[in-house]
């Protein structure tokens, strides 16, 4: 008899079998704690679900809520009404030729009957519904004169019909993810409910306690194995409150207490190198300033020495806005790394970047007698050849680069100094890359190079603590005294012949301005506008007078350099671009930026593009022109559509804000902490409970007492830290899953 294949031990649960355990063991489920540690992603409270009938009652009558959707990461409640109908028509309405509207139909067991309006994504929703399906519709309903009851655009799960009573029924009902491979193999939402509560029932499964008693005691929280309980089969919210906390508590502190030992590993064993401050050259810096540093500007500028004096390595983030006087914070502490006889890497993710660190390094150090180099990659092979040479001599003192600062086996002499601009477009590897390459260029291969990373991407505090953990944070929060705040305003196409004017007084009196377009070329299928198509019709209907440029990501390197160098020497008026010049050089005479369908953008964009204004003592301004639509749900108190409420917060938080740190939180919750720092960022740990928005305290708290955990017993050796010493080894090795049956 031939031997079956033994997929995983779920293959023998109740439910399960091999279909199905191949399944689940594609996404990492492979055992019984695997299984329970598949957390609900949200949960439905029903109070009572109703009747279309009784929500004409409803409607009719004075309207009262009675349904309650739990979000799973901040457990605010959200009133809505509930129905469970089956799907009896389904119409799609041409209302332009760019534009339809899908009509579902519904009934249910009162005969009664309600409509559901789609008019967004309106061929996803004709695809997914189809006659004869269970829907569970969760929304505020309304009417008018052609529909009794109406759901536009509610929240909808497609049920089974052995589902039907467990939605009608009172009590909180798990949601679980489900990915095409589980659909696929055949699981439902209640199949995986049925699985879970087998598990717990007939395995009478028991989960070794992850954290110490005092931890538990002193915190109040619930013990591992009525969390996990809670937290699929809750008895009420409270309860179910009580389970997510102690989930989030752990997954934070385990984090935390990665983070610190890493960091205090890096302060203990890693030998950093000794650079003396207040040098001759940063005494000449500054008594030539033509201007007052801020106080946040000395406040860093001492931070850096200090960590330069300790004999470790820095390891430290500069955070602040476009304009707030980084470089300059750079440049001191550069010199005094000159002065006490090392070189200094500045890593920029552009050539024009890099050229401009240059300028600007070149020209605050004038007859210093220090040997400022660049070196970026359109540079011919010899001069290349030159430059490597003068750096591996030691002649460069300050090398201003690109990547190709960590190709082509490069070589340093006593590299002692690294700064990265614009973090957020390097990845952690070129980091280390750069890093590696400066211990090599030591005689003494035990010491560490300083490094400071910086960013005019504001950080939001939360995405500081847990991706930025291993690194001193240092925020510069004030502007310099000359520069001006930016003016920004919305405008529509009924403002257009205002703000032409307005452009064309500002360029009278020689300023500049961007003109950016989301797209490069005309779309058939994005009713969007592209830099191609208006650079043509600014030129020759809107502006024929002025000098106007074009700049897009599709020409080659030397052509979009060329162009900002002639926008910056003033041989253009008007700059057509797209987004390409997010992270540019400075252009002190520009001082108008007009986006165009700025309801497009993500907020950190915006926030960035505005940037490439206001780089001198001119007054400068942000024009945001969007849809002549939005201006009707820009006044509005209750937004109907996710898209309009996202787009609007943007706009309207662009208008009423220029602070960096302000407009990143918004962002943060508006996007994620993924999409913020992009798939470069591989130190975003992946929780499961812990929101880094919503939990900003909770993580302040436990990075607190990480450290105090740590400082008190840095081995975790204590015999009241066992349990915490087991629960982060299994962390650290497989962050997956850390539980261990008792």
């Amino acid at each position: 008899m031939e031997k079956k294949e033994v997929i995983s031990e779920l293959q023998f649960i109740k439910g399960v079998g091999p279909i199905k355990a191949i399944a689940l063991s594609q996404l990492g489920i492979n055992n019984l704690i695997d299984m329970i540690s598949f957390f609900p992603v949200s949960y439905i409270y029903r109070s009572n679900t109703k009747l279309i009938s009784e929500v004409i009652e409803i409607l009719r009558s004075e309207y009262s809520l009675n349904f309650q959707k739990i979000d799973i990461q901040s457990l605010k409640l959200y009133s809505e009404i509930q129905i469970v109908a089956k799907v009896v028509n389904i119409k799609t309405i041409e209302l332009s030729r760019f534009k339809k509207l899908l009509k579902i139909t519904v009934t249910d067991d009162s005969n009664a009957q309600a409509e559901i309006i789609f008019f967004n994504r309106v061929q996803y929703f004709e695809k997914k519904f189809k006659e004869g399906q269970i829907l569970f519709i969760s929304g505020i309903p309304t009417s008018d004169k052609f529909s009794q009851v109406k759901f536009t655009h509610p929240d909808i799960e497609v049920i089974d019909e052995e589902e039907v009573s467990l939605y009608k029924s009172g009590g909180i009902i798990p949601k679980y993810r489900m990915p095409e491979g589980l659909m696929k193999a055949r699981f439902s939402q209640n199949s995986i409910r049925n699985i879970i509560q087998y598990i717990f029932e007939s395995k009478d499964l028991k989960i070794e306690e992850s954290l110490p008693e005092y931890l538990i005691s002193e915190y109040s929280l619930i013990q591992i194995n009525e969390a996990f309980r809670q937290v699929h089969f809750p008895d009420n919210i409270e309860k179910l409150e009580q389970a997510i906390n102690r989930f989030k508590f752990e997954e934070s502190l385990l984090f935390q207490l990665t983070l610190n030992s890493l960091r205090k590993n890096q302060l203990m064993n890693e030998k950093g190198i000794v650079i003396q401050r207040n040098t001759e050259s940063v005494k000449n810096l500054y008594k030539q300033l033509p201007f007052k540093l801020t106080q946040s500007q000395i406040d860093v500028i001492k931070q850096i020495y200090d960590d330069f004096s300790n004999g470790k390595p820095m390891n430290r983030l500069l955070q602040g806005d476009v304009g707030s006087g980084k470089t300059l914070v750079a440049i001191f502490t550069m010199l005094a790394a000159v002065d006490n006889g090392y070189q200094v890497a500045i890593m920029a993710p552009t050539e024009l970047l890099a050229e401009q660190h240059y300028r600007t390094i070149s020209k605050f150090t004038e007859g210093f007698g220090i040997n400022i180099t660049l070196l970026v990659g359109s540079q011919k092979s010899k001069l290349r050849k030159e430059i490597n040479q003068k750096i591996i001599d030691g002649e460069s003192q300050i090398i201003c680069g690109t990547h190709t600062l960590f190709q082509n086996n490069m070589q340093f002499n006593k590299l002692a100094y690294i700064v990265i601009d614009e973090q957020h477009k390097f990845g952690v590897n070129q980091r280390a890359e750069l890093q590696k390459i400066a211990i090599n260029s030591h005689f003494d291969k035990q010491v560490y190079p300083h490094i400071l990373v910086m960013s005019a991407t504001p950080i939001p505090r939360t995405l500081s603590m847990t991706v930025y953990g291993d690194l001193d944070v240092s925020v510069i929060n004030q502007m310099p005294a000359e520069r001006k705040p930016i003016k920004t305003k919305i405008a529509f196409e009924q403002n257009r012949d205002s703000v032409n004017e307005f452009i064309i007084k500002e360029i009278t009196e020689g300023k500049q301005v961007y003109y950016v377009f989301p797209l490069v070329d005309k779309s058939e299928k994005l009713q969007l506008k592209s830099a191609v198509e208006y650079y043509d019709y600014l030129q020759s209907e809107v502006f024929p007078n002025q000098k106007i440029g074009l700049l897009h990501g599709q020409m080659h390197g030397y052509e979009k350099e060329d162009i900002m160098k002639a926008f910056l020497n003033k041989e253009y008026d008007i700059l057509v671009a797209t987004i390409i010049i997010e992270v540019g050089i400075d252009v002190p005479n520009a001082t108008i930026i007009v986006i165009e369908n700025a309801e497009r953008y993500g907020l950190s964009q915006l926030h960035q593009l505005r940037g490439r204004v206001g780089r001198s003592h001119h007054q400068s301004y942000c024009i945001l022109f969007s849809k002549s639509e939005y201006q009707f749900h820009l006044n509005k108190n209750n937004i109907d559509t996710k898209e309009y409420k996202s787009a609007i917060v943007r706009l309207k938080t662009m208008e009423n804000t220029t602070d960096g740190f302000q407009i990143a939180e918004t962002d943060l919750e508006l996007r994620g902490p993924g999409d913020i720092l992009g798939s470069q960022q591989s130190g975003m740990p992946n929780f499961k409970h812990l929101n880094i928005v919503k939990d900003v305290e909770l993580i302040a708290k436990t990075r607190k007492q990480a450290q105090e955990i740590l400082e008190s017993d840095n081995h975790l050796s204590n015999s009241k830290n066992i349990a915490l010493r087991k629960t982060l080894q299994k962390y650290v090795a497989d962050k997956g899953n850390y539980y261990r049956i008792a």
